[in-house]
């Protein structure tokens, strides 16, 4: 049977932001709960080292920080629910706030809530294919930022055609010898002065109408060692030496359960106020890569998540103080 439960705050994912927010808002005594989802940990559950996060001067694996930070939001009392929310309810039958934010999980059980802190993350889209699900970690990566200092000086390859492929093919010139931009199309979808930079570094190589057929290599001996590229206009099927490929077709917010409730852009990012994590709804607080299209790091994932516990605990006192005048 159902369980139905009402909580001060509830904190919906378990990545960096998940995890600051509920360490603050546990902290602050407001016993938050926080569902973890599908992904418990986010993306840094599937990265192997992670060498930019303070605090770690020989690096860290992604898989050994999240439990971490888990375990330290758990020490000031949050309750982690291994869960996954299929549906909500923010607003009323007029679509104004809702009284209390309703959440419907996989489990059947139902949890209410007067703050939420939305930090379900953004998923990077994938070729789809089972080598490359087989060498993610293992030279395949969606993250130049994260992962580029470990090709220094080796020659690797960028899959796509816009604005983040070439700004990741661009970063990657910092470390690698070498960067073979693979494009199904014979020219970029990018901005016009982001391709002439792309021309006038002498490191990046277009590889135009080319598509992924296979990624070459083994996670247990030595990782990926090539491409196996497929031309669409010859049908010809060739190799590429490479021992790093980054897919850089773009990032999805996961934003499906709020439906039309929260403003969005046009890609499905949430919208927060200037200088805060505040959406178009009071008391419902979005941190992480789910409002951040921009930087996608941990840090600043954990920063936000941060100020979103903040400003709940704020949103709460507020909200607290007006009840007692009435």
């Amino acid at each position: 049977m159902a369980n139905e439960s009402h909580h001060k705050v509830i904190i919906l994912g378990s990545g960096p932001a998940g995890y600051t927010a509920a360490i603050y808002t546990a902290r602050a005594g407001l016993e938050p709960i926080l569902i973890q989802g599908m992904q418990p940990g986010g993306q840094l559950t599937i990265t192997t080292e992670v060498d930019n996060f303070p605090g770690f001067p020989e690096g860290v694996q992604g898989p050994e920080l999240m439990p971490k930070m888990q375990e330290q939001a758990e020490r000031f009392g949050t309750k982690v629910i291994f869960d996954s929310v299929m549906n909500t309810e923010l607003t009323d039958e007029s679509g104004g706030r809702a009284e209390k934010f309703k959440l419907f999980c996989d489990s059947g059980d139902v949890y209410t809530c007067d703050s939420l802190i939305i930090c379900t993350g953004a998923s990077a889209r994938w070729l789809g294919m089972d080598s490359e699900e087989k060498l993610k970690g293992f030279g395949v990566s969606a993250c130049a930022t994260c992962d580029g200092f470990f090709f220094k000086d080796q020659e690797i390859a960028v899959i796509g055609g816009g604005d983040a492929a070439v700004e990741e093919a661009l970063f990657l010139t910092n470390f690698a010898s070498k960067v073979y931009l693979i494009h199904r199309r014979d020219e970029l979808r990018a901005e016009k002065i982001m391709q002439e930079h792309m021309k006038a570094n002498e490191k990046i190589e277009p590889v135009w109408d080319s598509v992924i057929e296979d990624f070459l290599g083994d996670p247990n001996a030595g990782g990926l060692k090539g491409l196996s590229l497929k031309n669409v206009k010859t049908g010809e099927i060739s190799t590429l030496d490479v021992t790093g490929a980054f897919v850089a077709i773009g990032h999805t917010p996961n934003t499906e359960i709020f439906g039309n409730q929260l403003q969005t852009d046009e890609s499905g990012y949430l919208i927060t106020k200037a200088d805060s994590t505040a959406t178009n709804l009071e008391g419902v607080f979005a941190a992480g890569d789910v409002q951040d299209r921009i930087y996608r790091q941990a840090i600043t994932a954990a920063g936000t998540g941060c100020m979103a516990a903040l400003e709940s605990e704020r949103y709460l006192q507020l909200k607290e103080g007006e009840a007692a005048r009435i």
